[in-house]
C-alpha cells in the first residue's frame, strides 16, 4: 500500500510539473484538456492491469504495454521536472529580491519565461517519442552482429568454424507473427555451423511458447541447435498452485524445446566433432549472483571432458563468469551469455560510445569481452522484458567465427 501511495504522490507532481510547462507555451484550453485526460488513462490503465487481473505476478503483453505507456509518459515529465523546478528556484529569488529592495507588502514570483518552457518541452519530447518508437518499431530491429575470434589452440578443423548465438526469447511478450518469422528466417540466413540458444525461452510459463513452436522449429543448422535455460524457464517469477504444477511446467518446457529440435544441455556436454577432431560443448543451467537461481554447475557439466579440448560453455547469466568461470582450471575458451538485454535502452555508436544503465548493474552487459586469456559474449536478447521495446540496444543475432592463429595486428 505504501508503494503505491508513494507511487501517486510522485505521478501527480510529474503530471503538474508537466501542465505547468504546456500551460505556459499555449492558452488552449483543449490542450490542457486532452494532457489531462491522457495522465488519466496511463495511470488508470496501468493501475486496472497490475490490481485488477487475475494474472498473479505474471507479466502479461497486456501489463508490459500499460508499464510502456506509463513509463513514457513520467519520462516526458521527469525531464521537464528539473528544468522547470530550477527555475522555480530563479523565479523566487527574484520575487525575494525585489521584496526586500522595494519593501513592498506582498511577494511577488515572476511569471514563467515561455522560451524556458519551449526548450524543456522539446528536450521531454526526445525520451518521450524514443519510448514509444521503441515499443512499436524498436523491439523488432533485428542486427547481426558478427565477431571473429581468434585461439592459438583451436583445433585445425574448426578453422573458420561459424557459431549463431541467440539468447532470451521470451515468447510470452511477442505480438507480431510476422515480424518473428522474420527473424528466424534471418537466423537461417547466417548459414552457421551451428546455433546454440542461451535461455529465457519464456517469461514465466511453458504454455507461452506453443504458438511459437512451429515457427521456431525452422530454424536449423548443419551440426545442430543446442540450448540452455535461463531464470524465467523455471517458473519462479509464478505463484503456482501446487510444487507438482510447477515443476510440470518444466517438463513441459523440455518437451517443447526438444519437439523445436534443441538438444537441451542440463549441466552436461556434448562433442561436436570434425575431421576427427572436436570441440567441447558445455552447458550448465542457470547461475546468476544475487537473488538468481544457482542450479549452474560447471563441475558435473564437464565431467565428461578433457581439460585440454577446446571448450564453448553456454551460460545464461554473464555474472557466471566473473564470479565461477574464469579463475576455473579448466579454461573456458569461449562463453556464451544473455540476461541482461543490456536492459533494452541505452547509446551504441561503434568506436564511439556504449553505454546503457545495465552497466550499473553487470559488469560484462553486452557484446564480447576477454579476461585471462578467454572470451565472453553477453548476447542482447531476442526479444524483450518488462517494457515492450527497446531504445538504442537492439534485438540481437550473434555470429561468431573461429579462426586459428593469433589476431591479426
Amino acid at each position: 500500500m505504501i508503494r503505491w501511495i508513494l507511487f501517486a504522490i510522485s505521478f501527480i507532481i510529474l503530471t503538474l510539473y508537466g501542465f505547468q510547462a504546456i500551460k505556459t507555451v499555449t492558452k488552449q484550453p483543449w490542450v490542457y484538456y486532452l494532457f489531462f485526460a491522457v495522465a488519466l488513462v496511463v495511470v488508470g490503465n496501468f493501475i486496472i492491469q497490475f490490481t485488477l487481473g487475475n494474472e498473479g505476478r505474471v507479466l502479461t503483453v497486456h501489463k508490459s504495454y500499460a508499464f510502456g505507456f506509463l513509463l513514457s509518459f513520467m519520462a516526458f515529465n521527469l525531464v521537464l521536472l528539473p528544468i522547470l523546478f530550477g527555475e522555480d528556484i530563479i523565479r523566487g529569488a527574484i520575487g525575494l529580491y525585489e521584496k526586500v529592495t522595494t519593501k513592498g507588502d506582498e511577494f511577488h514570483m515572476p511569471s514563467r519565461r515561455k522560451f524556458v518552457s519551449q526548450v524543456a518541452l522539446g528536450l521531454a519530447a526526445i525520451p518521450f517519442s524514443s519510448l514509444l518508437y521503441g515499443m512499436f518499431r524498436g523491439k523488432y530491429n533485428f542486427r547481426v552482429l558478427n565477431y571473429t575470434l581468434h585461439f592459438e589452440d583451436l583445433p585445425e578443423a574448426f578453422d573458420g568454424y561459424r557459431i549463431t548465438q541467440i539468447s532470451d526469447i521470451h515468447s510470452g511478450s511477442f505480438d507480431n507473427k510476422e515480424k518473428i518469422e522474420y527473424a528466424v528466417d534471418l537466423i537461417n540466413e547466417q548459414k552457421s555451423d551451428v546455433l546454440l540458444f542461451t535461455g529465457d525461452m519464456v517469461n514465466n510459463k511453458a504454455s507461452e511458447m506453443l504458438p511459437w513452436k512451429d515457427t521456431f522449429g525452422r530454424l536449423k543448422a548443419k551440426d545442430g541447435k543446442y540450448s540452455v535455460l535461463g531464470n524465467h524457464d523455471y517458473g519462479d517469477y509464478v505463484d503456482w498452485d501446487t510444487p507438482e504444477a510447477k515443476h510440470q511446467n518444466l517438463e513441459d518446457l523440455k518437451q517443447i524445446q526438444k519437439d523445436i529440435g534443441f538438444d537441451l544441455l542440463l549441466n552436461e556436454s556434448r562433442f561436436l566433432e570434425k575431421d576427427n577432431q572436436r570441440l567441447a560443448l558445455v552447458g550448465v543451467e542457470n547461475w546468476g549472483k544475487g537473488g538468481f537461481k544457482k542450479a549452474g554447475s560447471l563441475e558435473k557439466a564437464s565431467e565428461n571432458i578433457q581439460s585440454d579440448d577446446f571448450k564453448i560453455l553456454m551460460s545464461h547469466d554473464p555474472s557466471h563468469w566473473e564470479a565461477k568461470v574464469i579463475d576455473d582450471p579448466y579454461h573456458y575458451h569461449l562463453t556464451l551469455s544473455g540476461h541482461t538485454h543490456g536492459m533494452q535502452f541505452g547509446i551504441e555508436i561503434p568506436g564511439w560510445i556504449k553505454w546503457s544503465p545495465s552497466k550499473w548493474r553487470y559488469k560484462h552487459w553486452a557484446g564480447i569481452y576477454t579476461e585471462l586469456g578467454q572470451h565472453i559474449n553477453v548476447n542482447r536478447g531476442f526479444g524483450y522484458l518488462g517494457y515492450p521495446g527497446r531504445v538504442g540496444i537492439w534485438p540481437e543475432i550473434t555470429v561468431i567465427e573461429l579462426k586459428k592463429g593469433s589476431k591479426p595486428v
